[in-house]
C-alpha cells in the first residue's frame, strides 16, 4: 500500500521502463477485473494530431455553462500530474490519486504474471481515470483524449456517444506510420459501430479514410468543412473572433480567449459537438451558454502569456503541424515585431524541420535542454539552426537569462516553445 502520493507517483513513473506497447488486451483485462467501469460513462472520445486539448477545453466550458458536471482525461500534463484527471477543470487531489493507485496495484501485479505482460504507465493512468469517473465522481459527461494514435490507444476501450477527430499531421511516425493515410487509419480507429464522428480534418486523402471508416461502422460522418462556414475572422489582442454558419444556426462574432488562428477551428468543432448533444437531447445548450463557454475556455501552455515585460508566451508546438500553426499565430498577432524564441525538443520529433520553420519568423533562437529521458541535447539542436543570432545552454535555468537579455528590446516578444514537457517545466519555473 502506498502511504503517500510521492510513493504512488514513483511507482507509476517506474512503469516508463515498459515503454509504449500498443494494444488493448492489457486494458481489457484490467478493466474486466474492476467491473468494466468504462462501460458506465457518457463519454466523448477525442483523437487527432493537434487540437485535442483545446477542443476538449471548449466543449467542457460550454457544458459547464449549461450546468453540466464534466470529467476530463488529458495528457500530458502542463502544471501538475493531477490534472490528467479533472472534474469541471479542477484536478483530483493527491489523496484521490493515491487511493486509485492502491486500488488497482494488486491487479497490475497479477496482470504481470499473465502472458499479456506488464501494464505501461499510460495504461495504469487510463485505468485510474475510468475507475474514478465511474465509481467516485458524479459526472454528466466524460471527455477522453487519446494518448497516442487511436486504434490501439489505451482509451479506445471506451464506448462513447460521440467521437471527434480534430486534425491529422505527422507525429509519432515510428509508431503510427509515415504517411497521412497510415496515420489517419490509426486515428480513425476510434470510430465505433453506430457512434457519430465529427472531424475538422481537411486533407482529402485523410477525410476519405475517415468517411469510409464511418460508413463501414454505420456511423454518422460530420465534417466541419462540409457543414460550416467561418467568416468575419479576426485576431484580437488576447484571443480570436469569428462568425460561424452551421446547418442549424448562425453565430455572429464568437470570441475565444485562446490565441491562434487554429483556435477558431477548434472552437467551431466544439460548437458542432454542442449542437449535436442538444439535438440528441443529451443536453440543453442555448446560444448564450455556448458563447460564454467558448469565451471562458482556457488551456494552459497553448500560446499562454506568462509575463508582461518582456511580453512572454509559452506554446507547446511539439510537432511540425504545431509549429506551422505557431507561425500563423505569430504572423497574425505580432507581424513586424522582434520574435525571440527559446526552443527544446525530444529526440523522436522532426526537430530539424521544426527549426527550419521557426527560423522563418524568429529574430533569435536560444536552445536549451531539460530533465526528461528522450530530450535532445541543446548543442545538437543548435547545430541544426541556420540563422545568425543563436545560442545554446544545456541548463534549463538559462531560460531566465534569455528572457532577461530581451528586456532591453522594447519591441520584443519572447516565445518559449517546443516539447510539451519542456513547456511544463518552464511554466513551473516562471508562473
Amino acid at each position: 500500500m502506498f502511504k503517500t502520493f510521492a510513493e504512488a507517483i514513483s511507482w507509476v513513473n517506474g512503469r516508463l521502463k515498459f515503454g509504449v506497447k500498443p494494444g488493448l488486451e492489457r486494458m481489457e483485462w484490467l478493466l474486466k477485473v474492476l467491473g468494466d467501469p468504462q462501460k458506465k460513462l457518457r463519454a466523448i472520445h477525442v483523437a487527432g494530431t493537434n487540437g485535442k486539448g483545446s477542443t476538449i477545453a471548449f466543449i467542457r466550458s460550454i457544458l459547464n455553462e449549461a450546468g453540466m458536471t464534466v470529467g476530463t482525461f488529458t495528457s500530458p500534463y502542463i502544471i501538475t500530474f493531477n490534472e490528467r484527471i479533472s472534474v469541471d477543470g479542477i484536478p483530483i487531489s493527491d489523496e484521490e490519486w493515491t487511493a486509485l493507485f492502491n486500488e488497482i496495484k494488486p491487479f497490475v501485479i497479477e496482470l504481470e504474471k499473465t502472458e499479456l505482460g506488464a501494464a505501461t504507465e499510460f495504461e495504469i493512468i487510463t485505468t485510474c481515470a475510468f475507475l474514478y469517473f465511474a465509481k467516485y465522481s458524479k459526472t454528466d459527461f466524460v471527455l477522453l483524449e487519446t494518448g497516442l494514435g487511436g486504434r490501439l490507444d489505451s482509451t479506445n476501450v471506451v464506448e462513447p456517444i460521440l467521437s471527434i477527430i480534430t486534425s491529422i499531421g505527422y507525429d509519432h511516425t515510428a509508431i503510427l506510420g509515415e504517411t497521412i493515410q497510415e496515420i489517419t487509419r490509426e486515428k480513425a480507429g476510434i470510430i465505433k459501430q453506430g457512434v457519430p464522428v465529427l472531424t475538422a480534418v481537411h486533407q482529402p486523402e485523410a477525410t476519405e479514410i475517415i468517411k469510409h471508416t464511418a460508413e463501414e461502422n454505420d456511423a454518422l460522418y460530420m465534417s466541419l468543412f462540409d457543414s460550416c462556414q467561418l467568416y468575419e475572422e479576426h485576431s484580437l489582442p488576447s484571443g480570436e473572433q469569428f462568425s460561424l454558419n452551421t446547418l442549424a444556426h448562425q453565430y455572429k462574432k464568437i470570441e475565444t480567449s485562446l490565441i491562434g488562428v487554429h483556435q477558431r477551428q477548434n472552437a467551431s468543432l466544439a460548437i458542432l459537438a454542442a449542437e449535436w448533444l442538444t439535438a440528441e437531447k443529451y443536453a440543453v445548450i442555448d446560444q448564450e451558454m455556448l458563447r460564454s463557454g467558448i469565451k471562458k475556455a482556457i488551456w494552459p501552455g497553448r500560446f499562454e502569456k506568462i509575463l508582461d515585460k518582456p511580453l512572454t508566451y509559452i506554446d507547446g508546438a511539439h510537432n511540425q503541424e504545431g509549429v506551422d500553426r505557431l507561425a500563423e499565430t505569430v504572423a497574425t498577432h505580432f507581424n513586424g515585431r522582434n520574435i525571440h524564441v527559446c526552443f527544446s525538443a525530444l529526440k523522436d520529433k522532426p526537430y530539424q524541420d521544426m527549426i527550419r520553420r521557426v527560423e522563418t519568423f524568429a529574430s533569435s533562437i536560444h536552445f536549451t535542454s531539460f530533465d526528461f529521458p528522450r530530450v535532445e541535447s541543446a548543442q545538437k539542436l543548435f547545430e541544426q539552426c541556420q540563422i545568425t543570432h543563436k545560442t545554446y545552454n544545456e541548463a534549463i535555468d538559462s531560460v531566465f537569462q534569455f528572457i532577461e537579455d530581451t528586456r532591453q528590446d522594447d519591441d520584443a516578444i519572447v516565445l518559449i516553445t517546443g516539447s510539451l514537457y519542456f513547456i511544463s517545466a518552464v511554466r513551473s519555473m516562471l508562473v
